[in-house]
C-alpha cells in the first residue's frame, strides 16, 4: 500500500493545483486555492451569485458600424432621448445604458477586426505569421471569461449563434480557439430542446451532494491550518477572502435546497422551420433572428445556459437587406452624404436587437425579469463604417445584472476613456474576480464607476 505524501508537508512546493483535503461522510473532499502571490499567473474560478436567480451574460453584434451623428443620443444621464438610429429601442429606454465617447486605444491594424478584438478581449488581434489577422483574436473573449465563472453548472457552458450564415466567430476561449456559432435555427432547436432537454419546472431535483458541499470547510480544517503557517500576510488575507466566498456559496446552496428558484417561465419555444431560404437573393434576416431570439430567451429561462452570444451580421457584412439597392458593406463606402440607405439598414438591425431584448424582458423571474437578471452588451465592429474608426465606439448595455449595472442612462465619456474599462466593469458585474483586463494599450485596472450599480 502506497502512502500518500501530504501536499502541505514542509518542504513540498505549493502550486496552483494544490488542494486542501479532508474526509466528509467517509469520502475524500478537497478545496482548491485562490491565486496567491507565490503562484504564477493563473485564472480564478466561479463565485456564486447571492440571489435566487442566476445572472446571465450575452453580447449582440452587428457589422459595418453606425453613423455617429444619427446614433449618439442628445442629453446625458437619465435625461437622454433616443437618437434616430436608436428609435427602435425607445420602448426599452429604461432598460438600456448608452455609452458614447469610449475609444479603443489598440492599433487599428485590420479594419472591422481590431475594434471587436479590443472590445471583447481588451487586447489586439492575434497574429498569423508576422501579420495581424481579423479572424484570430489574441485572447479569450468576455463571454468565455465570464463563462468560466457562471457557466459550469449548466448543460451548455455557452451558446453561440449567428443570424447571417457564416463560419466566422467572435467568441474565443483563448488565442485562436474559436467557438463556431450555429446559424441554422432548426439545428439550434434540436441541440437545446431536443434529446436531453429536461424542463426544470417549479421543483428541481436536488443534487444529494449539496449537503456534503455545505460543510466542506470543516472537513479541510487540518490542511487549512498547515497552509496558513506557510503563507505571507497578503496571502493569508486572500485565503480568508477565498473561504468567505466558499461560505457564501455554502449559504446559497442551503438556500437553494430550502427555497429553489422558480423556473416556471421555462417552456418550449415554437419549433422553427426546417430551412429559411433566401427570398429573391436576400436572406431572411428578421425571421431567422426572431426565432433565434425566442430560443435563446427560453434557453436562458430554462437554465440550459447562462452565457450566450449573437452575431447578427458578421464583420464586413455583405448582406443585401430588404429595400437596399446594394450590399450593406458596399453602401457604407459608396453611398454619399448622410447615407440614407445605410441608415435604413441600421434601423432594420436595431429593430431585431429590440426584439431580442423584449424577448428577455417578457420572461418573468420572481418580481423582476430575465432581462433584469442579465447583462447584454451590444456592439459593432467600428464607429463610422466608411472610415473604420474605432474611437467614439458604438456601445449599448441592456439589463441590470441584478442591480450590478445602472440602467436608463446615457454615459458620455468625459475624456475618451479606454473602452477596455467597460469590459472590466462587465466582468465585475458578473462576479468574475478580476484585477485587470486587456493587454498592451488596452490594459486597464479599473472600470466605469458611473455605470456600476
Amino acid at each position: 500500500m502506497t502512502r500518500r505524501v501530504p501536499e502541505l508537508s514542509p518542504g513540498r512546493p505549493l502550486h496552483r493545483r494544490t488542494v486542501l483535503r479532508g474526509l466528509l461522510g467517509g469520502a475524500a473532499v478537497g478545496v482548491g486555492l485562490p491565486l496567491f502571490d507565490l503562484f504564477v499567473h493563473d485564472n480564478g474560478h466561479a463565485l456564486a451569485d447571492h440571489t435566487g436567480f442566476p445572472k446571465r451574460f450575452g453580447w449582440w453584434f452587428f457589422g459595418n458600424g453606425i453613423h455617429a451623428e444619427k446614433w449618439t443620443p442628445a442629453g446625458d444621464g437619465p435625461t437622454w432621448e433616443p437618437s434616430p438610429q436608436l428609435l427602435p429601442l425607445a420602448a426599452l429606454k429604461s432598460e438600456i445604458t448608452v455609452l458614447s465617447g469610449l475609444k479603443v486605444y489598440l492599433p487599428n491594424t485590420v479594419p472591422h477586426g481590431s475594434g471587436p478584438a479590443g472590445i471583447l478581449t481588451g487586447g489586439p488581434l492575434g497574429k498569423v505569421g508576422d501579420s495581424f489577422d481579423n479572424s484570430t483574436f489574441g485572447g479569450a473573449t468576455l463571454d468565455q471569461i465570464i463563462a468560466q465563472t457562471i457557466g459550469n453548472d449548466t448543460r451548455f457552458r455557452s451558446i453561440e449563434v449567428a443570424v447571417e450564415r457564416s463560419l466566422d466567430s467572435l467568441s474565443y476561449s483563448g488565442p485562436g480557439q474559436t467557438n463556431p456559432p450555429e446559424d441554422k435555427p432548426f439545428a439550434l432547436y434540436q441541440r437545446i430542446f431536443g434529446a436531453g432537454f429536461v424542463a426544470p419546472g417549479d421543483t428541481p431535483i436536488l443534487d444529494p451532494k449539496l449537503a456534503l458541499r455545505r460543510s466542506v470547510l470543516d472537513a479541510i480544517s487540518s490542511d487549512s491550518l498547515a497552509l496558513k503557517k506557510r503563507l505571507g500576510q497578503a496571502d493569508k488575507i486572500r485565503l480568508e477572502q477565498h473561504y468567505d466566498n466558499i461560505r457564501a456559496l455554502e449559504k446559497q446552496l442551503k438556500k437553494l435546497e430550502e427555497d429553489p428558484p422558480n423556473l416556471a417561465s421555462c417552456g418550449l419555444p415554437a419549433t422553427p422551420e426546417a430551412d429559411y431560404p433566401d427570398l429573391e437573393g436576400r436572406p431572411q434576416m428578421s425571421a431567422i433572428s426572431r426565432v433565434m431570439s425566442d430560443m435563446l430567451a427560453m434557453a436562458l429561462a430554462c437554465d440550459q445556459t447562462r452565457v450566450a452570444s449573437v452575431m447578427f451580421s458578421r464583420p464586413v457584412s455583405g448582406v443585401l437587406y430588404p429595400g437596399a439597392s446594394d450590399s450593406h458593406h458596399k453602401l457604407t463606402h459608396d453611398e454619399l452624404g448622410q447615407q440614407p440607405k445605410v441608415h435604413a439598414i441600421i434601423l432594420q438591425i436595431i429593430e431585431e436587437l429590440a426584439y431580442f431584448l423584449e424577448a428577455l424582458r417578457k420572461v418573468p423571474e420572481g418580481d423582476a425579469t430575465l432581462l433584469e437578471h442579465s447583462a447584454i452588451l451590444c456592439m459593432s465592429d467600428c464607429s463610422f463604417g466608411k472610415s473604420h474608426a474605432i474611437d467614439n465606439y458604438p456601445l449599448l448595455l441592456a439589463g441590470g445584472a441584478d442591480g450590478a449595472l445602472k440602467k436608463g442612462i446615457h454615459y458620455k465619456s468625459p475624456s475618451a476613456e479606454n473602452a477596455s474599462r467597460l469590459g472590466f466593469t462587465l466582468l465585475r458585474a458578473m462576479g468574475v474576480p478580476v484585477t485587470e483586463f486587456g493587454a498592451a494599450e488596452g490594459l486597464v485596472t479599473q472600470g466605469l464607476e458611473d455605470i456600476e450599480g
